[in-house]
């Protein structure tokens, strides 16, 4: 009992068991910390909003792959391609061959734009090399292209501040569609294309020509799955839009065209395929008097892309 009461007692000091807090509180408590550190400052505030929209923003992954190198073969093919600024690696021309003014503007081409091989081959290497076609001495090799993955196009529309827009190709095989999707969606500020890796045309040098130049700034992505790359974006609060001759709402009614949407156009003949059609948050059609019963690829990724930009700005 005597312990207890020294322990109690209104003795003056330390006593045991404080651990030294009296000291450790008389002790100076070091810099003041930046703003961005302390609490409820306003700086502090800005920086935390800014880390959750990083922290929202989809890493780039470059992952869609390549396509094979492909040959344009024949005077012509090959002048309207180098005129086109189709990307190329080496004009092959014939030995001995028959000097016109075809041949000479794409030798002429070639030089002007530098970085295009030129090699002299004879017939039967061009024949081996084309097996048999007729390229009238004048074969133009064009490198394999480079496919972004879908989730480049959202990242690249995030690191402009703007909302996604994006056309995917559903079952369009003719490669001068895709070029002229290409050239709409970079006219209309739209931020890349989606094709699937199969049963789909891909950007070959009719694509090419066809985007009139426009392909150089403006990607096209390779999904393996075309189904769960739209279900990708819906995940990441990106509308999905379907064109479809018999959907429920005209493209004038849709406002999710004002925010982050991508536009699914299908082909001329099938339109959308079921899974594609059923993964859409919304299926409209184009309202047409003159009572065509469909448009082409292009035309109709035009007139959407048109509606959306016209909403937005």
């Amino acid at each position: 009992m005597a312990a207890n009461n020294r322990r109690m007692s209104g003795k003056k000091g330390a006593q045991v068991g404080s651990g030294g807090q009296r000291r450790r509180g008389l002790e100076g408590k070091g810099p003041t910390p930046p703003a961005e550190m302390r609490k409820g400052h306003a700086k502090q505030r800005a920086a935390q909003a800014k880390a959750r929209r990083t922290q929202g923003r989809p890493q780039q992954r470059r992952g869609g792959g390549r396509s094979t190198s492909e040959l344009v073969v024949g005077r012509n093919p090959v002048v309207e391609a180098l005129r086109e600024g189709v990307p190329a690696s080496t004009l092959y021309v014939q030995q001995f061959i028959d000097n016109d003014e075809r041949v000479r503007e794409a030798l002429q081409l070639a030089a002007d734009r530098g970085g295009i091989n030129l090699m002299e081959a004879p017939r039967p290497e061009l024949d081996r090399m084309t097996n048999g076609l007729n390229h009238q001495g004048l074969v133009l090799q064009v490198p394999p292209y480079e496919y972004a993955h879908p989730e480049d196009l959202v990242a690249a529309a995030h690191d402009e501040g703007e909302d996604p827009l994006i056309v995917a190709l559903d079952g369009v095989t003719d490669p001068r569609n895709l070029g002229a999707v290409v050239r709409s969606v970079s006219a209309f500020g739209g931020h890349g294309v989606v094709v699937p890796e199969r049963r789909a045309a891909g950007m070959t040098a009719g694509a090419w020509k066809t985007s009139a130049g426009t392909a150089a700034r403006t990607p096209v992505a390779r999904a393996t799955n075309l189904t769960r790359a739209l279900e990708a974006y819906k995940k990441a609060g990106i509308a999905v839009v379907g064109l479809a001759a018999d959907g429920e709402a005209e493209i004038g009614e849709l406002d999710a065209l004002e925010g982050p949407v991508v536009i699914v156009v299908g082909s001329e003949g099938k339109g959308l395929s079921r899974l594609v059609g059923e993964t859409c948050d919304f299926r409209v059609r184009i309202p047409m008097p003159g009572g065509a019963e469909s448009l082409n690829a292009g035309v109709a990724a035009g007139i959407v892309l048109y509606e959306a930009a016209r909403r937005r700005g």
